[in-house]
């Protein structure tokens, strides 16, 4: 970090608390001048190309443009230094311990906090640009590359955390920039897309029957054919969805039958 000057910052989460808290946490550093806000990818993109901060927390969970989105959209390039904010994403927590500066995992205390600044502190400082170019743009080869399905999922609710694993969901539907997983007489929302969640669903398992449910196919107990070529699907707690006409091409391939 250079001496003559403080550390511009940019706090991005689509979140009002969570930003509250880093903005908290950071009010008693003399070192830190926090220069913008952003509650979302498009925003962060902007700011970071107008404002050129020094370091940049990033949320990776927000809708619209997440936070793997705003890497490929500003370039390692051009990237600051980045403290990577996530609530339970493990799989890119791992990737975050190995190409990133750091990370903190939603909820995090003032010590793990300030931990995370000094070691951007320390590497600004060393003039480790290069270092943290390259680290940058091999976790970008990486998120181009094939996701790894999850195992589980991790859903916060009511102050608690759920770990749901795949094969536990029956069915998964949207609700604007949620979804809402449905396990037995239980549902659980998620901050995820449709398109997001897809990429983390075994294709083995789950299918998408409409442009708003993925089903499990091993919790189907029944199709029915209805108006216009398209199906009910009846889920084995006699759950009743609709599989429309321009999905019903996926389930002939899974099942091995033409319907």
């Amino acid at each position: 970090m250079p001496d003559s000057k403080r550390l511009k910052v940019i706090i991005v989460d689509d979140e009002p608390p969570a930003r509250n808290k880093i903005r908290e946490l950071l009010k008693s550093d003399a070192d830190v001048e926090i220069i913008d806000e952003c509650s979302n990818g498009r925003e962060a993109v902007q700011s970071i190309t107008t404002n050129s901060p020094d370091l940049v927390f990033l949320d990776i969970q927000m809708p619209e443009l997440d936070g793997f989105g705003v890497i490929e959209a500003i370039g390692p390039e051009q990237l600051p230094a980045v403290i990577f904010v996530t609530a339970y994403d493990q799989y890119a927590v791992h990737a975050f311990e190995v190409h990133a500066i750091d990370y903190l995992l939603k909820p995090f205390d003032r010590q793990r906090f300030q931990t995370a600044v000094n070691r951007v502190k320390d590497h600004l400082h060393s003039n480790h640009r290069d270092e943290l170019n390259q680290q940058l743009n091999t976790l970008l080869r990486q998120l181009k590359g094939p996701r790894k399905q999850a195992e589980r999922f991790v859903v916060k609710s009511g102050g608690r955390l759920f770990f749901l694993k795949n094969d536990e969901i029956d069915w998964i539907e949207a609700a604007g920039n949620y979804v809402r997983l449905h396990i037995g007489n239980e549902t659980h929302l998620l901050r995820e897309t449709m398109s997001a969640i897809q990429k983390k669903l075994d294709p083995a398992l789950f299918i998408r029957i409409h442009r708003s449910t993925f089903v499990n196919i091993e919790k189907i107990k029944e199709l029915q054919p209805w108006f216009h070529g398209e199906y009910v699907v009846i889920m084995r707690d006699g759950t009743q969805l609709t599989m429309s006409r321009s999905y019903r091409s996926t389930l002939p391939e899974l099942l091995g039958t033409t319907l």
